[in-house]
């Protein structure tokens, strides 16, 4: 049968149309990031030349370039910032500067400026309402590249596969008309049949609707408006952040980037080939570098500080890995609250296939693991039900074991199902934001894991761990970078103590609790009544969230005791988005959190403090608020560092809420010691034993103690009185 050759002249142009449009895509996201570097550069000059008032005319004495400053000094310019202000025009009108002179001022004034620029840093505004012109042209510029770049990532083997079709349709569609059908031979005949059926089954399918589907998406990425693009922006800052670093070159120094590696490991490292094309995201340059150090050093512990993306270099290792060989295994294993996360991180970041072992779904999960490769996630208590199947019966490309300090005891159950897993894994990278200098038994174990040979060198010189040279000691094993080293651009935060002076039915049910000798229910203080209504610091928790409202700020309510975030979910009643306590199941806690960033300003999250103060990120919120102090100052911490992270972009505020007269003031009073008595070890690290201390039985009975003596006399009083009149 003749196929209808002006419909597939019809069908050929369209395919040709789109390929064409689809490679001017690729072409025309070059430019737009060719333009956003060339604003960025702009705007680093910019700020540079702030600089150039501090260098006289008379520096330009040095570059004997014939200039005679002693003429542009009596004309007014007496710094090369007046020279870089003026236009030629001016300076020409000037008597003996010509314009050879002109040149010669431009190129030194260039010079510096160059010089002076690289030490520069791009901030971006916080919000549209703080952009000047300039850094709204910026951030639509940024905004757009950003958005075109993803369209290309997500499309290139798509496109590449579309273009391959259409090369091979004008080879075998080889009669394009009726005369040439009339002449031509049966083989001639039966492969343009047979193609022109393809093209028209591939123009009716789904790649080809796919591709047309992705040339839109790109042209509404590339004439993104500058609201949107602040809006992108405000919920996507790191990305924003990572791509500075890609197009200007990251600012961060060396030494801050490596932490504590020598030059010669770090060179090492550095020239460590990586394959990210596949990557759907971008990396700051400490976090490429920690890639890096993964794959060069093989087995390894990440301790970079909460918030500065351990999970993505993470995710990265594994695409580059991936690249070499599609059929890698890689596991990661976590704790259960944070499974959810993992999961969606991995298949944000990478084209993985990713599996979760938990509940319903493990059997089903490990076995397509176990056939087809890819990525599972599974919680330390599930590694019971999976351990006997990998141990000398399946290969990993990669071990993934966040939150190591969970295997900090080596007697657990836990920790040996790990252990098992030593010997299956090309790479094991373990995971921790908590700091291990000066917790040396911990970190031997942890270390022990991976290097064995180096525990014995680590007990030995424990005594020079705040010297550099110990921690050059650990620099084959161990990296850790600090959120203020490396996120330069995180905003202001600032800590808040709210004293709330108790309302008579605070008092009524405090004293209760005092008399009763229960420290923990002292510790509820101003929230023991379910109607908090005359709560003291229930009001003052109401005053904060109404002025986050009129700010359109989001907060997070941190406290130790779920009965005080029920009664507080009680009184916000429709702007508390929900809870979050141990008992959440993972996907609900990530429901929460997504509802959370979806949510308009003025809306809270309720979280109970082991819970929420780990393995979340609620960078959504900037307002911070606690309902009683903490004995563990890490629990606090790590609490504000959910928020206070890679990302944020907002002043964070931190609220203490706290009762005079109350078990409120013993803590914070405790805690301002041991803060102080922590500050002296390197890193801030935390004492193990130290922290372990702080609620020791002794200080608890001496504080109950303490607040017997002062609320008994005042009830021996009242009830003597009440005897008296009766």
């Amino acid at each position: 049968m003749r196929p209808d050759f002006k419909k597939i002249s019809k069908q050929m142009a369209a395919l040709a149309g789109l390929d064409e449009l689809l490679r001017g895509m690729f072409a025309q996201t070059e430019q737009l990031g060719q333009a956003a570097a060339g604003l960025c550069t702009k705007r680093l000059r910019t700020q540079a030349a702030v600089q150039l008032k501090g260098i006289p005319v008379d520096e330009l004495k040095n570059s004997r370039a014939g200039i005679r400053t002693s003429v542009l000094t009596e004309a007014g310019y007496g710094t090369l910032y007046d020279l870089w202000q003026a236009d030629d025009v001016q300076l020409q009108a000037l008597g003996g500067v010509g314009e050879k002179q002109v040149a010669s001022i431009r190129m030194i004034t260039d010079e510096f400026l160059g010089q002076l620029s690289g030490r520069e840093r791009i901030r971006l505004p916080r919000g549209q309402e703080e952009a000047d012109a300039a850094d709204r042209e910026l951030v639509a510029a940024l905004a757009r590249y950003r958005l075109a770049e993803q369209v290309c990532r997500d499309a290139r083997g798509l496109c590449d596969a579309q273009h391959a079709f259409l090369t091979e349709m004008k080879e075998k569609i080889r009669i394009r008309n009726r005369v040439h059908w009339f002449f031509s031979g049966k083989e001639k005949k039966e492969e343009t049949q047979r193609a022109c059926e393809a093209l028209e089954t591939y123009c009716a399918g789904q790649d080809f609707a796919r591709a047309q589907r992705f040339y839109a998406i790109y042209l509404d990425a590339v004439s993104i408006d500058e609201a949107a693009a602040f809006s992108d922006f405000e919920k996507n800052s790191a990305a924003y952040y990572a791509m500075l670093d890609r197009l200007i070159g990251s600012r961060t120094s060396g030494e801050i980037i490596y932490g504590s590696i020598p030059a010669q490991l770090a060179a090492e490292v550095s020239a460590e080939e990586t394959f990210l094309e596949t990557f759907r995201g971008d990396l700051r340059g400490y976090q490429l570098f920690g890639v890096q150090y993964v794959l060069h050093q093989k087995k390894v512990l990440l301790g970079d500080e909460m918030g500065l993306g351990k999970t993505i270099q993470a995710i990265a290792v594994m695409v580059h890995l991936h690249s070499l060989d599609p059929d890698s295994r890689f596991l990661v294993v976590c704790p259960a609250s944070v499974m959810v996360n993992w999961c969606r991180e991995i298949r944000k970041f990478s084209g993985i296939d990713v599996q979760m072992l938990h509940g319903s779904f493990l059997e089903e999960g490990f076995t397509k693991w176990h056939d087809h490769g890819g990525a599972a996630v599974i919680n330390y208590e599930g590694m019971r039900h999976i351990t006997d199947r990998i141990d000398n019966h399946l290969k990993m490309a990669l071990l993934v074991i966040d939150e190591a300090h969970y295997i900090k005891n080596p007697e657990a159950q836990r920790t040996r199902n790990i252990h098992r897993l030593e010997d299956e894994s090309e790479r094991i990278l373990m995971m921790t934001g908590t700091p291990l200098e000066n917790r040396v038994n911990e970190m031997c174990e942890l270390i022990g894991f991976v290097r064995p040979d180096l525990v014995p060198k680590i007990r030995a010189y424990a005594g020079l761990r705040k010297v550099a040279a110990f921690r050059e000691m650990l620099s084959p094993v161990y990296l850790r970078r600090q959120a203020d080293q490396v996120l330069e651009e995180l905003p202001e935060l600032i800590e808040n103590e709210e004293w709330c002076g108790m309302s008579l039915s605070d008092r009524e049910a405090y004293t209760a609790a005092v008399i009763g000798g229960n420290f923990m229910t002292m510790r509820r203080v101003s929230f023991l009544q379910e109607d908090l209504s005359e709560s003291a610091k229930a009001g003052r928790l109401s005053e904060l969230c109404d002025m986050a409202l009129e700010e359109g700020r989001k907060v997070v309510v941190f406290s130790y005791f779920r009965e005080t975030l029920r009664y507080v979910r009680k009184m916000l009643n429709d702007i508390c988005i929900g809870e979050i306590s141990g008992s959440t199941d993972p996907e609900q806690r990530q429901g929460l959190i997504d509802r959370f960033s979806e949510a308009p300003g003025g809306s809270v999250l309720l979280c109970q403090i082991q819970a929420g103060g780990t393995g979340v990120n609620i960078q959504a919120a900037s307002v911070v608020i606690f309902c009683e102090p903490q004995i563990k100052p890490s629990l606090e911490r790590q609490a504000v560092s959910r928020v206070y992270r890679m990302g944020q972009i907002r002043k964070v505020l931190v609220y203490h809420l706290l009762c005079e007269h109350t078990v409120d003031e013993s803590v914070r009073k405790m805690l301002e010691g041991k803060e102080k008595e922590f500050a002296l070890y390197a890193d801030e690290s935390v004492m193990a034993d130290a922290e372990a201390g702080l609620a020791d039985k002794e200080w608890i009975r001496n504080v109950v103690e303490e607040e017997q003596k002062r609320y008994l006399p005042a009830v021996i009083r009242q009830e003597t009185g009440k005897g008296g009149e009766q």
